[in-house]
């Protein structure tokens, strides 16, 4: 699936069609060069899934955790934003207890996955995101 955004209101409406597309696939990995709009990206998704707290960067903090009510079955659950961008080695991710992110129930979205491509589950969201030379963004969704 292949996604141009022309601005910045288009994302919510991105957000609501890739979280239909994904279906149960709570693990999402996020590619795109550095600005290409990622972070901007996962709040608009937080926003849609209703999160109750301010969506940041976890750029310095690795992790950062969220709530948000399911619709359906109106409990809270939590999210996930991880950020490894500042990662050198897939250890280092090991240390911080990535483990646990990609293999529970709750939805967890991955900026600069790349250092941990082998440990990822099979069936991950992969979304990469491309700045275009007119200032849109082209998101593919895999």
């Amino acid at each position: 699936m292949e996604l141009i955004i022309n601005q910045l209101k288009e994302l919510e409406k991105a957000a609501k069609i890739l979280l239909s597309l994904a279906g149960k696939r709570k693990k999402w990995c996020f590619y795109g060069d550095l600005g290409a709009g990622k972070t901007t990206f996962i709040k608009a998704i937080c926003k849609y899934l209703n999160v109750v707290e301010g969506v940041t960067s976890p750029t310095y903090s690795l992790v950062n955790e969220y709530s948000y009510i399911d619709d359906k079955t109106a409990t809270t659950n939590y999210l996930y934003h991880l950020d490894l961008y500042r990662l050198k080695q897939i250890e280092e991710a090991l240390d911080i207890g990535i483990e646990e992110y990609l293999y529970d129930s709750n939805y967890c979205f991955i900026e600069w996955a790349q250092i941990i491509e082998p440990i990822l589950p099979a069936e991950v969201v992969t979304i990469h995101i491309e700045m275009l030379e007119d200032g849109r963004r082209k998101i593919t969704c895999i």
